[in-house]
């Protein structure tokens, strides 16, 4: 049975499915190591559960969690030891993929992504990534660590994966450098704002295998302000859900993490906002 403690996805209007019959499988990760500025990820999980409670079951075209959702036990990491912490989450999600499931990651730091990309490179599929972020996440270490949030891109260029990143807006001179010396594929915020979304958002040869990590920060500051660093000049609702869409389009989607809400007490609309991107993701990788 899922965690007491938390509520199982969307459980008021859909009754959670058996471990062996899911389709879809919630993971929450409770990771919360290497925050550079606000803190508060580790009770993302938790707001983006409960406030799932509140969404509709149909997402204007479908209702995804007819499919069969299970909401894991939270995976609490150790305080101490990051790749120890994204072994079990890689284990976790291998579990997940050995029955044809659905991976669906709720974060905690952007680390977790290793943790789930691990799992599906081991199970011998060939996938690309598309990362929604306002950050580069290219740093080589950030404070000494390169199991940083900060670092986890260049973590997955090292395994690699190819990957288009979406929604930039910040990024240090290393990063800047990084990206033109390895022909890094992006569509930044600024891009979308002076060029609007072009038709084929993803390069032609992309893996038809795609694994989606979001960061929140990628909207608009003035829609997510629930983060550690809410950058300006972010994405709207509706320009994410275009780009989700035309990203989706003849791939598929073998997996998902929604990562770095920060929760802000009696703020209620930046947790409602991200549970429903990960229902609204939920409807894309089954379509």
């Amino acid at each position: 049975m899922a965690n007491i403690a938390y509520p199982s996805f969307l459980e008021l209007d859909i009754p959670p499915a058996s471990y062996e019959e899911a389709r879809i499988h919630i993971i929450p990760v409770e990771m919360e190591k290497s925050v550079s500025y606000g803190g508060g990820t580790a009770a993302g999980p938790r707001a983006i559960l409960e406030a799932s409670l509140q969404l509709e079951a149909f997402d204007g075209r479908t209702v995804p969690g007819q499919a069969g959702m299970y909401t894991h036990e939270a995976l609490r990491c150790q305080a101490d030891n990051a790749a120890q912490d994204l072994q079990v989450i890689a284990s976790e999600v291998a579990r997940v993929l050995q029955k044809n499931g659905l991976p669906v990651i709720l974060g905690g730091e952007h680390t977790v992504t290793l943790g789930a990309l691990k799992a599906i490179i081991d199970s011998g599929k060939k996938i690309g990534v598309v990362q929604f972020d306002a950050h580069a996440d290219l740093r080589d270490s950030y404070e000494d660590n390169r199991l940083s949030h900060a670092c986890v891109m260049r973590r997955v260029h090292e395994m690699g994966l190819p990957f288009v990143q979406i929604g930039i807006r910040s990024l240090s001179q290393e990063e800047f450098r990084f990206r033109r010396t390895h022909k890094i594929q992006s569509l930044d915020a600024a891009d979308i704002n002076t060029g609007g979304i072009p038709a084929e958002v993803l390069p032609w040869d992309f893996p038809e295998h795609i694994y989606i990590t979001f960061d929140v920060d990628c909207f608009d500051a003035a829609i997510m302000p629930a983060t550690g660093t809410p950058e300006p000049g972010g994405l709207t609702w509706y320009q994410v859900m275009d780009l989700l869409h035309r990203v989706a389009a003849n791939r598929t989607v073998c997996g998902f993490d929604v990562v770095e809400l920060a929760p802000i007490p009696t703020m209620h609309a930046p947790d409602f906002t991200a549970a429903k991107l990960v229902y609204k993701l939920i409807g894309l990788a089954l379509s």
